[in-house]
């Protein structure tokens, strides 16, 4: 997802009651205190005093990094610059972020996790409050209970489990039960996390997991509508008509308007080839656009082979972007 979720994507995807908060992209610490300037650019909500979407759903800055003194340092900017609320990324899987030390690497020594959590807490004190993100483990889900009653222990206040260890990646299942033995042992509010991509998903994860809440991802993106679907069952107990592949597109489209203001072309228009390859894994028709556009280089092309019943676009390619 890295890449997508930005404060456009936000503000889009709660523009329907669906979410209570939303988290930004990681922002990556290493030895050093950040500039303001970073945390702006992950977070431009912040600019508005508290940061929040136009609707406002609560906008959370996350914190990837594996030193605590660096961590607590980049933490106190953080507060001084108006976040409301500070999340510790132990679950990223990706190969680069866990070769220098971040994201799940931590989860193969829980005395890490607790580490990272008590500096980053103590840092910011009873200001705001730390939340954490982990999975089931590093190679194997030993330790995945030792790891969340880390994070509780250093201070934590709530903590979101995605499903399956680093070793398993995105590949289903998503081992919801096994979030319900974390929870059955923490006193911090346990959110579920990982493939719930329909209202089933969401009844299942809970019913497994015995979370109250769930945070959505990928889900998100493949189906924008779905975070709205839920909120209406929970509310009326009615099920909203699925996502038609027009409403998808409309999102697409809005989604362009706003970045092509701020962004190249050629970087819109892969911006809109990854969100649309989440799209197609779970809509026929976002599949076969996805197909047609995938090499695609110009946006006005890439959009009008959004439009409904039109016919492959014959603009520039370019055999790296697919």
């Amino acid at each position: 997802m890295e890449g997508v979720i930005d404060a456009v994507t936000r503000e889009m995807l709660t523009r329907a009651p669906g979410f209570d908060w939303t988290v930004t992209e990681f922002v990556r610490v290493v030895d050093t205190r950040l500039p303001p300037r970073v945390f702006h650019r992950h977070c431009p909500e912040l600019a508005d005093g508290r940061p929040a979407t136009p609707t406002g759903v609560p906008v959370h800055l996350q914190l990837l990094g594996s030193d605590p003194t660096a961590l607590a340092a980049n933490a106190r900017q953080a507060l001084k610059l108006g976040v409301s609320s500070l999340d510790l990324n132990f679950g990223c899987p990706a190969k680069l972020v866990n070769r220098h030390d971040g994201g799940a690497s931590l989860l193969r020594d829980p005395r890490r996790v607790h580490a990272a959590v008590a500096a980053v807490h103590d840092a910011v004190g009873d200001a705001i409050p730390v939340t954490a993100k982990i999975r089931l483990g590093f190679d194997d889900r030993r330790l995945a209970l030792a790891c969340g009653l880390a994070a509780e222990d250093a201070g934590a206040r709530q903590l979101a489990v995605h499903a399956r260890t680093r070793r398993e990646g995105y590949k289903p299942p998503a081992h919801w039960e096994w979030i319900g033995r974390i929870r059955a042992r923490l006193t911090i509010p346990v959110i579920a996390n990982g493939d719930i991509w329909t209202l089933e998903d969401y009844w299942k994860a809970r019913t497994l997991s015995g979370c109250r809440d769930v945070m959505l991802g990928r889900g998100a993106l493949a189906d924008p509508g779905l975070a709205p679907r839920i909120r209406h069952w929970q509310t009326t107990g009615e099920r909203m008509p699925a996502t038609t592949w027009t409403e998808r597109a409309r999102v697409l489209r809005d989604y362009a308007a706003s970045q092509r203001i701020m962004l190249p072309s050629k970087i819109v228009v892969s911006l809109l080839k990854q969100w649309l390859n989440h799209m197609r894994s779970r809509d026929a028709e976002a599949a076969r656009r996805f197909q047609a556009l995938r090499r695609v280089t110009d946006l006005d092309d890439f959009l009008a082979g959004l439009a409904a019943g039109s016919a492959v676009p014959t603009g520039r390619l370019d055999v790296t972007s697919a």
